[in-house]
């Protein structure tokens, strides 16, 4: 892909999410004055706009890997389709619990929980910093080498740290504790994904084994 036409996917793929997230947000909720799906917009998205021309003007070959969505193992396959279905129960319940008043979120709770975000983008930021290989699909290149620094020295899998975060604190930060449910029902299917690409990752990346020696955790150290 020219840089050219990497620049017009992530355009379009920017646009496309704006779009997505409005669909989900004020069309359950009836209105636009919803504050909290704006206020969510702002702390996801325009970080991901400056990360993004960040990656574009000083490494668009990880960009172009975080634009790959078509995942190679079948398991993986069903994985990433049941959890865009959760996602997008978690993201329009909100806007129908605004609508009918299901429940009340305090203002600053809302706050805690876009502050929440925000650290969890930058925790993925960071990942990303520390490992140009970080792809979207679970794939092994073949000059990949196992990253042992930063972030992969306390946990193996950091990125999905921050994406736990993320969608845990989504349901708080769009003003509904009912979303909690299917934010919990994500966390089954991270799981399911990380030890589905361990596998891959055994079986295709030379010294993972010893990597998962050195570092046993997982996602969270002392825990799993």
């Amino acid at each position: 892909m020219s840089k050219n036409q990497l620049g017009k996917a992530v355009l379009g793929r920017l646009v496309a999410s704006v779009l997505c997230f409005c669909a989900l947000f004020f069309l359950p909720a009836g209105t636009l004055f919803y504050w909290e799906a704006w206020l969510y917009m702002t702390v996801l998205l325009i970080p991901m706009a400056l990360f993004g021309i960040y990656l574009f003007r000083h490494n668009p070959a990880l960009l172009e890997r975080r634009m790959k969505m078509r995942e190679q193992e079948t398991q993986q396959r069903w994985i990433i389709a049941t959890s865009i279905a959760v996602f997008l129960v978690l993201l329009m319940l909100p806007g129908f619990d605004r609508r009918f008043g299901w429940s009340a979120v305090p203002t600053w709770l809302v706050l805690a929980a876009d502050l929440l975000i925000l650290l969890g983008y930058l925790f993925v930021v960071w990942t990303l910093l520390e490992n140009e290989y970080a792809a979207r699909t679970v794939e092994v290149e073949a000059q990949q080498r196992v990253i042992t620094t930063g972030p992969y020295a306390l946990v193996r899998h950091p990125m999905y740290v921050g994406i736990i975060l993320i969608t845990i604190a989504s349901a708080l930060a769009l003003g509904s504790y009912w979303a909690l449910i299917p934010a919990a029902l994500f966390l089954p299917l991270i799981i399911a994904r990380i030890l589905n690409e361990e596998a891959v990752l055994h079986r295709e990346l030379t010294g993972y084994d010893d990597y998962c020696q050195a570092v046993r955790y997982r996602l969270l150290p002392g825990v799993w």
